[in-house]
């Protein structure tokens, strides 16, 4: 066995793997790092919503949301209870996509349901949507408003449209206030 051969190959892989790897002084450092994507005022769009919040619908229920704000002010984290009965609850998490200039949303809940949105500020509201389908195959568009928005209290509808968002009908409305 050629040992100066194995010495001189484990040497060279040793070398590869070491080559894509970044050399930086210390002071190098400050100068190549990177800023932080999520402090763009896009990121703040969302902010309004970031609380403890008491829920009320019409239909005589009640819920809490909790919403906060995780990795590095990028993303929107709800955590939904339809209290105290606690029968429907559910997470959604949203970020602002910065190649697509929109927010998205993806929402999972205790009753297998998985559905994403888009959109972003109209107005003076937030409304994301998405493109659905019903169970015979048949087309509609969901989205959620949100409007009214003061800093203790903001109204919520949950909507749908079968003809391309003319009209819209409200399916369910949430009356949010914040937790003091």
């Amino acid at each position: 066995m050629d040992y100066r051969a194995v010495r001189i190959k484990s040497l060279l892989i040793m070398l590869a793997a070491l080559l894509p790897l970044p050399v930086f002084s210390q002071s190098d450092s400050a100068a190549v790092a990177p800023s932080r994507p999520c402090e763009r005022p896009e990121f703040r769009q969302f902010d309004f919503w970031i609380g403890q919040w008491d829920l009320s619908w019409p239909q005589g229920g009640e819920g809490t949301n909790n919403i906060t704000m995780e990795l590095d002010s990028c993303v929107i984290m709800e955590h939904f209870d339809s209290a105290p009965s606690g029968t429907f609850r559910g997470y959604s998490i949203s970020t602002y996509n910065t190649v697509t200039y929109q927010w998205q949303q993806t929402w999972v809940d205790n009753n297998g349901g998985y559905l994403d949105f888009v959109g972003g500020p109209v107005g003076d509201s937030m409304i994301l949507s998405r493109e659905a389908v019903d169970q015979d195959g048949n087309a509609f568009l969901q989205r959620m408003v949100w409007f009214n928005i003061t800093p203790d209290s903001l109204d919520w509808n949950w909507q749908r449209s079968t003809q391309a968002g003319d009209p819209w009908q409200t399916l369910w409305r949430i009356r949010y206030v914040r937790r003091k």
